[in-house]
């Protein structure tokens, strides 16, 4: 596993466009074979989605990474995520910022994810059942953002729990969906950055989404 863990660093990440040394050694740190089903062990770190069940997958690590180093994460930051699915993404990012706080509206999932993070020894992360597209109002503001899963548009409710200067990083769309950046300006507003077409699984929740 170790070889294949050095050839999705050296390759996959280094290789492309993953260079903030944060994100390489939270990728390097967290063992990634812990948040899959056993019979994908051997394809952990392989640079592709892998199922997890209930229809949902783990990103492929490139993604997992070109997310992390999108938000310029710093140590002191505190980030909502929404969607934790498998609890891998929520792993990377708690490695380079303060705390997270990750929602997820599948139950069985939940269990999952806390069952894989404790394996770690991780802390630093908070995982509730319920509506992503809701946030999580009572740890808010945030100073990040980020979306697992794919809804339509932009959920209204999640700008308003990014502090000032704060950035929130989503895949939107259906049928074609973009990575999109937004950052919060002093006055309030969103300025908007498309940066590369993805593929997630939609988001799902009782919350408009638009």
């Amino acid at each position: 596993m170790k070889a294949e863990k050095k050839k999705m660093i050296e390759e996959h990440l280094k290789g492309r466009d993953i260079n903030d040394p944060a994100v390489l050694r939270a990728m390097e740190t967290v063992d990634r074979s812990l948040f899959v089903p056993e019979n994908l062990r051997p394809y952990a770190y392989a640079d592709r989605p892998l199922a997890i069940g209930h229809q949902q997958t783990i990103s492929q690590p490139y993604i997992v990474a070109f997310m992390a180093q999108s938000l310029k994460l710093t140590s002191e930051d505190t980030v909502f995520e929404g969607g934790t699915g498998c609890g891998y993404n929520a792993a990377v990012l708690a490695q380079i910022a303060k705390t997270v706080y990750s929602v997820e509206v599948i139950p069985e999932l939940v269990d999952t994810a806390k069952t894989n993070l404790g394996k770690t020894g991780i802390t630093n992360i908070e995982i509730k059942q319920g509506d992503a597209t809701q946030g999580w109002p009572q740890k808010a503001p945030f100073d990040a953002i980020i979306l697992t899963a794919a809804p339509p548009s932009l959920p209204p409710i999640l700008p308003e729990q990014l502090k000032v200067g704060g950035r929130l990083l989503a895949p939107l769309g259906n049928q074609t969906q973009n990575l999109v950046l937004f950052h919060k300006n002093e006055d309030g507003r969103l300025q908007e950055e498309t940066l590369l077409p993805v593929r997630f699984v939609p988001m799902t929740g009782e919350g408009p989404c638009g």
